[in-house]
């Protein structure tokens, strides 16, 4: 075959293959919101008194700022390292993969002092507002804990890349993406083994589970609790698991009084959506979508080190793997926000109590602080959620097509 023809061929490949991945991500995309859904402008002054609104408008924005610090103080550490961290080879004398290793901790090290500044800035402030209880000196030697199993997480992805590219060469791509998917599937299906515990003292809300998952077409998911009252006060509830482990888990910050039957109602409600419709699974194939793309972009970065072969890439590899999720924050946060959209429009169907889930989330601004109309560029980067103003919006736009 000539050069020409092999160019060709390599162009309908990767045509074809676009086109798949644009398919898959475009159904991906899609939700069970009405595409017409027009919501209103809500007064949030009408819902929430100004002290509230001004003081969860200056909670929020310091926050955001803390928020900035932690997400581009570390690239810029990470990327210092990535063009000088190599001189650190020279002090080793253990093999390829055990120099890589080292190169790694010293790079999570790195990170960590990187991010501790805006970590403690965050928790003052966050303490200042009594949403953490959090202490300073458990701050610092929870977040290198965190970032133990962080670096026990990178350590065991440089391994499988040193160990493919060895055999592989720069293709480690094309078996490295899978297996990374492979242990996606395996963390979200495990997980929930080691959350919570039975919930105990709430017949009524573990019966109204069962309702609304008839109601909402699933089988009903065991509720959990999740103790974290004493190091916060915030509020939340989350889905959790695959098949026989899923679950639903909801913070004993959220069955504290708080709230009401029928606002608890409407966030199991939110939380059996998500199972509903195979958010979990939506969010693993999301993540297969962008790692094999990924993986490729960082194989190439990496060949100007020499490939994933040798321990000199391995700076580079860490900024990479850390810089490139974050230039893509804002797709995945949009995302994320389409899936939680659907599961609010679901539970409003199943809840049938457009009273409940605006209480609840006139609740959420009153109890974490945080501002339910924020600048622009807040859910770009922050996020995962539509905002409170723009989740009451969608209770009246429900309200409206089902005749208020």
């Amino acid at each position: 075959m000539s050069k020409s023809s092999r160019r060709l061929l390599g162009l309908l490949i990767f045509g074809a293959l676009a086109a798949v991945w644009f398919y898959i991500a475009y159904r991906l995309w899609q939700t069970s919101v009405p595409d017409d859904l027009k919501q209103p402008s809500v007064d949030m002054s009408t819902l929430v008194s100004s002290s509230e609104l001004n003081r969860a408008k200056h909670f929020s924005l310091v926050l955001d700022l803390f928020g900035l610090a932690g997400i581009f103080l570390p690239l810029l550490v990470l990327g210092l390292y990535a063009k000088w961290g190599h001189r650190f080879m020279r002090e080793s004398a253990a093999g390829p993969i055990g120099t890589g290793m080292l190169l790694a901790m010293l790079g999570i090290a790195i990170l960590w002092i990187a991010m501790l500044p805006s970590g403690l800035g965050a928790l003052w402030w966050l303490r200042r507002y009594g949403i953490e209880k959090t202490g300073y000196a458990d701050l610092v030697i929870g977040t290198w804990s965190v970032l133990g199993f962080e670096f026990l997480g990178i350590c065991l992805t440089i391994l499988i890349v040193m160990g493919f590219a060895r055999l592989l060469g720069n293709n480690w791509w094309l078996a490295g993406a899978p297996v990374f998917v492979g242990i996606a599937i395996l963390v979200t299906f495990v997980q929930p083994y080691g959350f919570g515990h039975p919930l105990v003292g709430h017949a009524t809300l573990v019966q109204a589970e069962k309702r609304l998952a008839q109601k909402e077409g699933v089988k009903a998911v065991p509720l959990r609790e999740i103790d974290v009252s004493a190091t916060t006060t915030a509020p939340n509830a989350v889905a959790m698991g695959l098949g026989p482990s899923r679950r639903i888990g909801l913070f004993d910050t959220i069955l504290d009084g708080r709230f009401s039957e029928p606002e608890l109602e409407s966030v199991v409600a939110h939380e059996l959506a998500h199972h509903k419709h195979n958010d979990l699974w939506k969010g693993i194939g999301w993540y297969a979508l962008f790692a094999f793309p990924i993986a490729f972009v960082i194989a190439q970065l990496t060949k100007r080190r020499g490939g994933m072969m040798v321990p000199l890439a391995v700076p580079l590899f860490l900024f990479a793997y850390v810089a490139i999720p974050t230039v893509l924050l804002p797709i995945d946060n949009a995302f994320s926000r389409r899936l939680e959209a659907e599961a609010d429009w679901t539970a409003l169907q199943a809840t049938n109590d457009p009273q409940a889930a605006k209480a609840l989330f006139v609740n959420f601004v009153q109890t974490t602080n945080q501002d339910p109309n924020p600048p622009f560029w807040d859910p770009i980067l922050f996020g995962t959620h539509p905002t409170d103003q723009q989740r009451i919006a969608m209770v009246e736009a429900w309200q409206a097509r089902n005749g208020g």
